[in-house]
């Protein structure tokens, strides 16, 4: 079965709120088996709201609709529901008397427009809410010969997740046929999108029953796999069958199958070899510390370093000559191999990682006036050798950072495979 769901409030057509019910409901409804197909934000406008939903009925068995069943003059959503299915709302005396109640509880006058919310879609199932005043409605119905589940939410994340969780999961689960879903991620760095996909597409292209989304940014591409089935086992064994097959294709370049980070994958790799690891940052101001010390317990592996954004903080907490710095500027091959050396040194750890460069938005000065906004270098050492690896990124300040700090992560894993 595929749902749609409906998120109806103008707020939500604005640069200041966003929709986060509709992620939550998406993972309840996974765990049904269900799929959500479509996402849809209304804003409040009875018309755009018949709209949508007529549209939903139209192509989704399920229809979920959050936010506008309060009780002001902009809260139109049982008004669009029943006059898109040509239904009568009446006002339900048990649900008034319930709101008269709560508000002489909190010795409060209830204001008469909230009697609204006891008006209830004729046919409907009323289901309780729990935390708050608004009731939800669930109505169970034939739209143009098919059935359809629709189902009225209440806005606030609060009501409306104690609701879902308290009474409507439990309807849904005795209702719905048994499905389950499988869902697999494969994750691979620094890699483009078009090459990843003439590889795999071949493979996963003959798995008409798996839907496979390719999604690219922060420098890696995903690939997710989603298999529903009768049984979990079923599923799972489905797309662990498309896994496998992609993973032989693309071997290395893979670096997670289980949704982890790069930063989580590199940890684990230096925890399981005793190995330990220090960095020495310059241009990224700590970020590749930050990711790495975001994952718990890093502190196994990853000894900590330093941020040396001066050529004096190189000097003095990673030992590169002064005159080396003269010499070539700080944005270099040779200081990018004394950084990893010298932080190495400094703090025993086993491997040294280093990152210099020019992030922009300026260009550098003195011996690196000459050097392109994104020139970066990594160097890693360890107890044999040391390796220095030249890019010339692109984007601004903070895409270059975040891609430098990439790269040196996947410089690191290569290194232990």
């Amino acid at each position: 079965m595929q749902a749609e769901i409906i998120a109806a409030g103008s707020e939500m057509l604005t640069p200041h709120r966003q929709d986060t019910n509709s992620l939550y409901l998406t993972a309840q409804l996974n765990d049904l088996g269900v799929e959500v197909a479509f996402k849809t934000i209304v804003g409040d406008n009875l018309d755009h709201l018949i709209g949508a939903a007529r549209t939903a009925f139209s192509r989704a068995d399920i229809i979920i609709f959050s936010g506008g069943l309060g009780p002001t003059e902009d809260d139109l959503t049982r008004e669009a529901v029943a006059a898109t299915l040509n239904l009568p709302i009446q006002r339900d005396p048990i649900i008034l008397t319930a709101l008269y109640k709560r508000f002489a509880a909190r010795q409060m006058v209830m204001p008469p427009n909230n009697a609204k919310q006891a008006d209830v879609i004729e046919g409907a199932t009323i289901l309780a809410n729990p935390v708050g005043s608004a009731p939800g409605q669930l109505l169970d119905t034939v739209v143009d010969g098919y059935r359809k589940i629709i189902i009225l939410l209440p806005g606030p994340p609060r009501e409306l997740k104690a609701l879902f969780e308290e009474v409507v999961k439990p309807i849904l689960t005795t209702t719905l046929p048994t499905r389950h879903i499988a869902h697999r991620i494969l994750r691979m760095p620094l890699i483009p999108e078009s090459q990843v996909d003439a590889r795999t597409s071949p493979i996963y292209r003959e798995y008409t029953d798996i839907q496979t989304t390719i999604l690219a940014g922060h420098g890696e591409i995903q690939l997710h796999f989603t298999s529903s089935k009768t049984t979990l086992i079923e599923a799972q064994a489905r797309v662990d069958e498309l896994t496998s097959r992609i993973e032989t294709e693309m071997q290395d370049a893979i670096f997670s199958s289980q949704g982890e980070s790069l930063e989580e994958v590199v940890l684990l790799m230096l925890e399981m070899r005793h190995l330990t690891l220090a960095a020495a940052e310059s241009c990224t101001g700590g970020l590749l510390a930050q990711r790495l010390t975001a994952i718990p317990n890093s502190s196994r592996s990853f000894v900590g370093g330093a941020v040396v954004y001066t050529p004096e903080m190189k000097t003095r907490f990673a030992d590169v000559p002064s005159e080396m710095i003269e010499a070539h500027g700080t944005v270099s091959p040779e200081v990018a191999r004394a950084l990893a050396e010298g932080i190495r040194n400094r703090t025993g750890a086993a491997l040294g990682i280093s990152i210099t460069g020019i992030a922009g938005p300026t260009p550098g000065t003195g011996p690196d006036a000459e050097k392109p906004i994104g020139r970066i270098y990594i160097g890693l050492a360890d107890d044999r050798e040391t390796k220095v690896n030249e890019l010339n990124l692109m984007g601004d300040r903070d895409m270059i950072r975040w891609w430098a700090s990439q790269h040196a992560l996947e410089m690191v894993r290569q290194s232990l495979l």
